[in-house]
């Protein structure tokens, strides 16, 4: 059972995520929160095993939330978003979010971003991921050009991180390329350093903008 905990300042939207993802039987709405400010605390009371976040709330925003929220060792948070502005989708990226969907997904792409979060994942609605490349571009990130970077990975974390970049958990990963799981996380925490990489989202952002995968039509 995926234990969800929802986060977003206007209630009828809150309704509307939750009757949607009470239709599946192995998600259930364990908390809301209409601000940011309140995320940790409601932390203890639901031990939620996902965040579907807002990203503009008044108060404290979903940035800020996300970001006191992992550094409180909190589970992993999935944005919630009507918005493009890639400034915004960076610094969520920055605050450790590992996954972003649009409010205006469909119901089976909302589901499928929960599923994919909570089992150690990162998503990634098509429509935002040329705003955040955008971003990337134009962010001052590691100045090393993509080709020193890659190079700099053996052909075990190249699969690793394709498999990452198409949205993979570690167990995923593990199954398909027949490694322990312990083996992927070291894979993982080796290519993070090699890239420069502070999560999950921020190495995919950089499998993309580097041409290792594409964007699926």
């Amino acid at each position: 059972m995926i234990r969800v905990l929802l986060v977003d300042d206007q209630p009828m939207v809150r309704a509307g995520l939750g009757l949607i993802l009470r239709t599946q039987p192995d998600i259930q709405v364990v908390g809301e929160c209409d601000d940011g400010a309140d995320v940790v605390h409601t932390l203890s009371q639901c031990s939620p095993d996902l965040v579907c976040m807002d990203v503009q709330m008044p108060g404290v925003d979903g940035v800020e939330a996300t970001r006191r929220l992992r550094a409180a060792d909190g589970p992993p948070v999935c944005i919630l978003t009507t918005f493009g502005d890639e400034e915004v989708l960076w610094s969520a990226v920055d605050a450790g979010a590992a996954g972003f969907e649009l409010k205006s997904a469909t119901p089976e792409n909302l589901i499928e971003a929960v599923r994919t979060v909570a089992s150690g994942g990162t998503w990634i609605d098509g429509t935002l991921l040329g705003p955040i490349l955008d971003s990337y571009r134009q962010s001052a990130r590691p100045t090393t050009h993509y080709e020193t970077r890659l190079d700099a990975l053996t052909e075990r974390e190249l699969d690793v991180l394709r498999l990452m970049a198409r949205g993979a958990s570690n167990r995923e990963i593990a199954e398909r390329l027949f490694l322990a799981e312990t083996t992927v996380k070291t894979h993982v925490g080796s290519l993070f350093n090699k890239l420069g990489a502070r999560d999950r989202a921020a190495a995919i952002v950089f499998a993309y903008d580097a041409g290792l995968v594409k964007p699926r039509g």
